[in-house]
């Protein structure tokens, strides 16, 4: 054993606070930004570069995520924690002072490389440092914790737009990660082995460049890229090949970056394909909700910001209730109330186009909310309890990373349907307006001041393409809640109980 966390010297409760911190900035970042994006786009322009916004973070951040957890089993959890927050502060700042939506692209793709080692490894941490039984409760606390610095998220996010500036959604995390990092630092206590660990950089690259491509594919194709066409072609080639390299350079690697006997688990193998499907439509909802809001509603940013913190309403008191009762009901059926309300929440948004309200869509991400919590916080622990210390920092990022890939997916293949719906839908109203209609016309809409230089036709039509456009990205959601369901169904009924 490489390292070992000395439980005896550890201040638990300060550690603990530091990780809240830490939690916090993550959960505001998640947020915030999609509250503020409609702001974003009406200063700097570039809403067909939208969803890169997101999948660029997004894009880092899964690739890293495993590289840390292995990094944290290699040297520790408390350098590599460190290292991750002081990325993502640098990311942060150079967000602030973005003045095209090409550099705030450039900027998010060194904050998610940081982003990377928050939360699994303040996750891996409190694995570490609490008793199975304390687990539960423990990571209830913090999903309750997530919660409601994500319903301050959303809020900060309007305020900000409103009266400040968008800059400050991002050096706010300023304050929270050097704090975090600090505490960590002083009063969380390890006992490392010093040897010469072997890193696995080459499977960290193929990775890489697997999910690079397939994200390409998913935003460019049918809007920049025909489906048909040489580049599409060329990425899919090289996901493929970059894929099935990783697979065989896991398997031969002496410290892999994802260990493949993890996935020689049942109940990890269906808890991390759920988490996919899961993360999948989570982001989705946090990045276009808003935007449908502001754009097809015409509610400003704080109403928008409002209909997604239902989200983090529902997940912390439903997190809770999952940590209390997933030891007593088992993991399965925990983990079935939760896609179950993943459904019902899908099925509001569906029906936005009739129930034409913010409070609809609240009472939605509400459902979405209850979800989640349950769902996370009983895959969470119950990974956490199938494995030893040796495996629990590859075991709990390789949750985190199919999470986060599935955010990664779901908001660049939904962002992509979005774009190439949209685009077909305001081609063919080109010969009924005066005014050539392209992609970049959603930020005049999203712009209340450039919103009052067109006619009430030209804002009806505009907002009926951006309607029917999402539309089908809320199918999107309903089809990943629904297979996040049909999973769960497969979570093995015996569960082992290891501390």
């Amino acid at each position: 054993m490489r390292n070992l966390l000395n439980r005896s010297t550890t201040h638990r409760p300060i550690v603990l606070f530091a990780i809240i911190m830490a939690m916090f900035m993550a959960a505001v970042e998640a947020t915030i930004v999609a509250t503020a994006m409609p702001g974003i786009v009406s200063e700097l322009g570039g809403f067909h570069l939208f969803t890169w916004v997101f999948g660029g973070y997004l894009l880092m951040k899964v690739v890293s995520i495993p590289i840390y957890g292995k990094l944290a089993d290699l040297f520790g959890r408390k350098i590599v924690f460190s290292i991750g927050i002081f990325i993502f502060l640098l990311g942060s700042i150079w967000c602030g002072f973005a003045s095209t939506m090409e550099w705030l692209i450039i900027a998010r793709f060194l904050q998610g490389l940081g982003a990377g080692a928050v939360q699994p490894i303040a996750t891996t941490i409190v694995g570490d440092i609490y008793t199975k039984e304390e687990r539960a409760s423990i990571q209830g606390y913090l999903a309750s914790i997530w919660g409601i610095s994500s319903i301050l998220g959303p809020i900060l996010g309007g305020v900000f737009i409103e009266y400040f500036h968008w800059s400050w959604i991002f050096w706010m995390n300023i304050p929270f990660g050097l704090l975090a990092t600090l505490l960590v630092g002083l009063f969380l206590k390890e006992n490392i082995e010093k040897t010469k660990p072997s890193v696995d950089y080459f499977g960290a690259l193929l990775i890489l460049i697997s999910i690079g491509s397939l994200m390409m594919v998913l935003i460019q194709g049918g809007v920049e890229w025909n489906w048909h066409s040489l580049p599409v072609l060329l990425c899919v080639s090289l996901f493929a090949v970059s894929f099935i390299a990783f697979i065989y350079q896991e398997k031969k690697a002496k410290e892999p970056i994802m260990s493949m006997d993890i996935w020689g688990t049942p109940l990890i193998v269906v808890a991390n394909i759920a988490s996919f499907t899961s993360g999948a439509l989570l982001l989705a909802v946090s990045s276009f909700l808003p935007t449908y809001v502001q754009g097809v509603m015409n509610q400003p940013a704080m109403v928008a910001g409002f209909a997604l913190t239902m989200i983090s309403i529902g997940w912390p008191i439903s997190s809770t209730i999952a940590g209390k009762l997933l030891l007593k009901i088992g993991y399965r059926k925990a983990a079935l109330i939760g896609g179950v309300a993943l459904v019902v929440g899908s099925m509001f948004y569906l029906t936005l186009s009739f129930v034409h309200h913010p409070f609809w869509a609240g009472i939605g991400s509400f459902f979405i909310g209850v979800g989640m919590g349950f769902s996370t916080t009983t895959f969470i622990v119950s990974i956490q309890s199938h494995v030893d210390w040796r495996k629990r920092g590859v075991a709990t990022a390789s949750n985190m990373f199919m999470r986060t890939l599935g955010g990664a997916v779901g908001v660049a293949l939904l962002g992509g349907i979005l774009n190439s719906r949209l685009k077909a839908r305001l081609e063919g109203e080109m010969e009924q307006l005066d005014f050539e209609l392209d992609m970049d016309i959603v930020n005049v809409i999203l712009d209340p001041e450039q919103r009052k230089l067109l006619t009430a036709q030209e804002v009806s039509y505009i907002q009926e393409a951006l309607s029917q456009a999402l539309f089908h990205v809320y199918w999107g959601i309903f089809i990943f809640a629904f297979i996040s369901l049909i999973l769960i169904f497969f979570l093995p009924k015996d569960e082992m109980k290891k501390n």
